[in-house]
């Protein structure tokens, strides 16, 4: 993949979101050729990561623009600092989803569908009113920092994955355990109400679930796997096993509906200070194309 300029990130953005260990960093991925099966080569599993790739670029949007709302709100210090590391982070998720989902497209996985399916169920999320969509970030917040810690933990999924591709969804899993509790804090800052929070499963589920499957199964279809059992059971137990990538971070998301929800109070400071280390310290994998310090 040829490496593209990176994005300006305002400078203040950098040092404010460095200073409380949420720094966005500019890197430039080159993502190899990787096989088109790029996951245990298997089409089941590598598409439904293709459409949570497809995802990050309009849902990264949704959450900045659900916080931002509220940022004026904020007087605190060290939450405005967070905000703004939060901000610059997810810009350049969506950004280099952006550029993987190019690659994919090349490569014949349409990815354009699934971020067109997502791009509309936000819309409707986007009627709500503001605290709505806040407690809606929230939640799906939970889920990508429950993602971010299997993805860092589950060996046995790291090693069915392409070892240079899977450097992006390390990193990115990385920087959602890093800024994994600015929403949260957010929205405890305006109020946090239980019944919004409560109210954020069934609008979520209804407005981006449907849209999610269906395009994942067009995918299938398109790759002519939608009827292959054994690539559907392998990709699937991959996924939604007992062990599965998917299955043991739903399994933790009634959690954001208890009275003494917080993302801190699972404590991943040290999953993450392993994480920094591996991939930007001095001999780390991503090191080399990274464009700021961190």
């Amino acid at each position: 993949m040829t490496a593209v300029a990176p994005q300006r990130t305002d400078a203040r953005k950098l040092s404010a979101g460095a200073r409380v260990g949420i720094p966005p960093r500019q890197l430039k991925f080159q993502v190899p050729d990787a096989p088109r099966y790029f996951l245990a080569n298997n089409a089941t599993a590598t598409t439904f990561i293709a459409v949570l790739s497809a995802i990050f670029p309009p849902g990264e949007r949704f959450f900045m623009e659900s916080v931002r709302h509220f940022r004026h709100q904020v007087d605190d210090p060290d939450l405005k600092a967070a905000i703004s590391g939060f901000m610059g982070q997810e810009a350049i998720h969506g950004r280099e989803h952006d550029r993987l989902n190019e690659i994919l497209q090349e490569q014949g996985i349409n990815t354009r569908v699934p971020e067109r399916f997502i791009a509309a169920g936000l819309r409707l999320l986007e009627r709500c009113s503001p605290s709505q969509q806040l407690a809606c970030t929230t939640l799906m917040e939970h889920f990508t920092a429950l993602l971010g810690e299997q993805l860092l933990t589950n060996k046995e999924f790291q090693s069915m994955g392409h070892p240079e591709m899977l450097q992006l969804w390390l990193w990115h899993a990385m920087e959602e355990l890093e800024h994994k509790s600015v929403a949260y804090d957010v929205y405890e800052h305006i109020g946090n109400s239980r019944r919004e929070r409560w109210f954020a499963y069934p609008l979520v589920t209804i407005t981006l679930v449907p849209g999610i499957l269906a395009s994942w199964a067009w995918l299938l279809a398109r790759e002519g796997k939608l009827t292959d059992r054994r690539d559907l059971k392998a990709g699937l137990t991959l996924l939604f096993g007992k062990r599965g990538l998917i299955s043991r971070s739903l399994g933790k998301m009634g959690l954001f509906a208890r009275d003494n929800f917080h993302p801190d109070k699972k404590d991943t400071r040290a999953l993450v200070a392993e994480w920094r280390e591996r991939l930007f310290g001095s001999q780390g994998t991503l090191t080399q194309q990274i464009s700021n310090p961190g």
